[in-house]
């Protein structure tokens, strides 16, 4: 048949098997398996996105307050030895996370946050979850929201890891003294809050709850709402350092 022929007889072969091929997609019993395929990669662009979602994104980066804005008095906070100070010059104050937004703070609704903590002795701080702006007194305590307890003193009531007059703690489950995690989770009206991987609150919001007139924001906002780091008083020194948070 010589060199020519067989090339032929090939490139033929190669013709009846791309067209019986294509035959092949186009058959009844093969299209439905198409269809499961197409269905199980959808799946698996949604899962990605999913587990995108659910990275880690660092507050802080451990230089300065960039990301970060005070309500009021922003000399209360300040960065040392790669960690977030919180000193009140006068009345309380608030470190609210800002990210790249220049004009309000970020709102987070269901999230997990995690950060380290330390204070000196005899120091009172919190952090804030579901917040806003509003204050509801001269001290200039934030209005909503809630408030996961940091304490060092005795003179509290309040210890470490309470959810302020919701849910209060009468013994500290760490030494404030030494650095601890905390970790503070919100899933629908589930809260929970962890001190060195131990579970010390698990509350879910009742709903229609009625809260004393002096605490009445302390509800958790369907929107979502803002983060925010305190400096009590004068007397109380807090650090924060290795803040991330990943929403859900």
């Amino acid at each position: 048949m010589g060199v020519v022929g067989d090339e032929l007889q090939k490139f033929k072969r190669l013709v009846n098997k791309e067209y019986d091929l294509v035959m092949l997609i186009q058959s009844d019993w093969v299209k439905p398996l198409f269809r499961v395929i197409l269905i199980m990669v959808a799946y698996v662009s949604i899962g990605a996105r999913s587990c995108a979602a659910d990275e880690w994104q660092q507050l802080f980066n451990g230089t300065d307050l960039m990301g970060w804005r005070a309500n009021v008095m922003p000399e209360s906070f300040s960065v040392v030895d790669g960690c977030i100070r919180a000193n009140a010059t006068k009345a309380s104050a608030h470190l609210f996370y800002i990210g790249a937004n220049e004009e309000r703070f970020m709102r987070f609704k269901d999230f997990e946050l995690e950060l380290s903590v330390r204070s000196e002795s005899n120091s009172n701080s919190g952090v804030f979850i579901h917040t806003d702006l509003s204050t509801r007194d001269k001290a200039l305590h934030l209005a909503k929201g809630y408030e996961i307890q940091l304490n060092s003193t005795e003179r509290e009531k309040r210890k470490t890891g309470s959810l302020y007059a919701v849910v209060d703690l009468d013994q500290s489950p760490v030494d404030e003294s030494q650095w601890f995690r905390v970790r503070i989770t919100v899933r629908g009206k589930r809260i929970m809050v962890h001190l060195n991987d131990h579970q010390v609150i698990d509350y879910t919001e009742p709903d229609g709850v009625q809260r004393p007139a002096k605490r009445s924001g302390r509800l958790l906002n369907p929107e979502g709402g803002g983060i925010a780091l305190q400096a009590h008083d004068p007397g109380s020194i807090f650090y924060f350092k290795d803040i991330r948070i990943r929403t859900f």
